[in-house]
């Protein structure tokens, strides 16, 4: 079993590490500098360590992510599950994996774009995320042994050039982090969204133990905390390194995104080589990523539905291959709003899961802290929506931490709180 640990462990990386893990990384390094490992483990907690409580989470449950929804409610639990899976699956998770993809794999070699190269790379793409995706049980071995490897080298080639060739000292931290590295790397690491993708990738892994016959439930939380942690060390040193090699990169503060910083880097150390070099490492890191939330979102729909998981397997492949041809600046453009909404919500149910022995599984403390976290979330996914509501603005500037998107957490207390004490009020008007 801990070779299997091992293995799962290894896939559950590959899973979580997409494009934008690549991208996010070296844009904190360059702009935190000489703040840089205040800014990582920031970073590091909410980027790994609540996806990781995530995927914990999820082997607390029988089936799927609808259990945790339940706890507010059964309808609430199927809304939600399935707008967090269509989310990360056919409408924009996947799509935007494969876009991004192309963009920093294919087009850097064609030096321009075009609407036939993105049509022929997405094509090879989806068929190859088909294949693998049709034979989920073999997806481990596929994933974990084979591509997780390949994926791992590459990413240690480029790091270890960096590291040997790149020794400028670092620069002065700029923006938010020369102010507040810590928080700021804290909401880079939240804006990552992994945290709504383990609530898919999450079953994989107690379906893949309970198949490697895993059958109690203790015995199956410990092996998913064991595989997330392996999971979670790799994601911290790709990350750690990733953005050390750009703090320490020459000019790295020119460039306007973590792409193109990559990119640089690789050719600075590699020539043309690295080019290839990092266009293997982003479509590994995409193509992973794609096969893991097909595999999820379509076990998931097979459960609600009477389509069987084959269909629906080519249904969202072809439904996201569609979608990746809008172009990248389409999807992100659509994506952000119904993630910006989402997220907070995840997050408070994946942390009300383990704090629930507190107040003792009371569903008012539930209702209240995601009424409460619902509605600030809501209104900020407006906001990126690009709706203005001026009367509503000045009270949500009021709250604690609202200019670096966290204005969720203290109205999530209060709803928390306010449910406890319906609770207790209830319990005793039926005592009486």
């Amino acid at each position: 079993m801990k070779r299997d640990t091992f293995i799962i462990g290894f896939m559950l990386f590959a899973l979580f590490f997409g494009a934008g893990n690549l991208i996010y990384p070296p844009i904190l390094g360059v702009s935190s500098g000489s703040s840089f490992f205040s800014a990582i483990i920031g970073f590091i907690i909410t980027g790994i360590g609540i996806p990781i409580l995530a995927v914990t989470a999820i082997s607390y449950v029988k089936n799927d992510a609808r259990e945790l929804g339940n706890h507010v409610h059964p309808l609430f639990g199927l809304i939600f599950t399935c707008l967090v899976y269509l989310a990360i699956g056919p409408f924009f998770g996947i799509p935007r994996a494969a876009t991004v993809g192309y963009e920093m794999s294919v087009e850097p070699l064609l030096q321009n774009t075009s609407s036939a190269a993105l049509l022929l790379f997405t094509s090879i793409f989806f068929l190859a995320v088909l294949f693998v995706s049709l034979n989920p049980s073999k997806m481990v071995d596929r994933i974990g042994q084979l591509l997780t490897p390949i994926l791992l080298l590459s990413i240690a080639a480029l790091v270890i050039g960096g590291l040997i060739l790149f020794d400028q000292p670092l620069p002065t931290a700029s923006g938010d982090y020369a102010q507040n590295p810590f928080f700021t790397g804290f909401v880079e690491g939240y804006l990552t969204m992994d945290a709504i993708a383990a609530l898919a990738f999450g079953i994989i892994v107690v379906q893949t133990f309970k198949e490697r016959g895993l059958s109690t439930k203790a015995d199956i939380i410990k092996a998913t905390l064991k595989s997330g942690t392996i999971a979670g060390i790799g994601l911290a040193i790709v990350y750690t390194s990733l953005g050390w090699i750009s703090a320490r990169m020459p000019n790295g503060s020119s460039f306007v995104n973590g792409g193109e910083i990559l990119s640089e880097a690789a050719t600075q150390i590699f020539n043309t080589s690295g080019t290839l070099l990092l266009g293997i490492i982003v479509t590994l890191a995409c193509f992973t990523t794609s096969v893991g939330l097909v595999v999820a979102a379509s076990q998931f729909f097979a459960k609600i539905s009477p389509v069987p998981y084959k269909w629906l397997a080519v249904i969202i492949t072809f439904a996201s291959y569609l979608i990746a041809n809008q172009g990248l600046n389409t999807i992100i453009r659509f994506s952000v709003p119904v993630l910006v909404f989402l997220y907070p919500i995840a997050i408070v149910l994946i942390l009300l899961t383990f704090l629930q022995p507190l107040f003792k599984n009371k569903q008012a403390v539930y209702r209240g802290a995601i009424l409460f976290t619902a509605i600030v979330s809501l209104y900020d996914g407006i906001l990126e929506l690009g709706v203005k509501m001026s009367f509503f603005s000045e009270y949500m500037a009021m709250l604690p931490f609202s200019n670096i998107g966290l204005g969720w957490l203290l109205p999530a207390i209060i709803g928390g709180f306010i449910g406890w004490v319906l609770s207790k009020i209830q319990k005793r008007e039926a005592s009486v």
